[in-house]
């Protein structure tokens, strides 16, 4: 296929949702598009706005947070995966609201708590620290909402 078909099929993905340059270029491979071609189809794509990593990345952030329940640990680690420059990261990460982090992670561990059949209240509460550690909350958090609150 030539450049400027590739071009518009990915110009079209990007319409479509937000996509970062490294999920565009993993979609340009498996295509069969060259690295030199798939490099100046993302540089085009980025100069046409088509790609824009700050906007991905907070689109991302905020998503994973509000609809799958992600602390900001996974988002961060999620992004480093996908080669978002860590200046974009810690940006995308600071327009999670404090209060609202606080709230969804309260939230789950309630949840969690209900569904734990332990014997002890050790137990329980080393249950709930995994739990909410694997979906990326940070144990500082974790550790002062159960004592507070669980």
């Amino acid at each position: 296929m030539s450049y400027d078909t590739e071009y518009n099929k990915a110009a079209a993905l990007c319409a479509t949702r937000e996509y970062c340059s490294f999920d565009i270029n993993e979609k340009l491979f498996n295509w069969g598009v060259d690295g030199k071609t798939s490099k100046q189809i993302i540089s085009r794509l980025i100069e046409n706005n088509f790609i824009d990593e700050n906007r991905y990345a907070e689109f991302y952030s905020r998503d994973k947070f509000k609809f799958n329940g992600w602390g900001k640990i996974k988002i961060v680690w999620n992004l480093r995966q996908k080669k978002i420059p860590e200046t974009i990261i810690q940006t995308a990460i600071e327009t999670i609201d404090a209060c609202e982090y606080e709230s969804k992670l309260f939230d789950l561990l309630t949840e969690k708590a209900k569904k734990i059949k332990s014997k002890t209240p050790h137990e329980k509460n080393a249950a709930l620290i995994r739990f909410a550690q694997s979906r990326g909350f940070e144990i500082n958090e974790i550790v002062r909402l159960i004592k507070k609150n669980l």
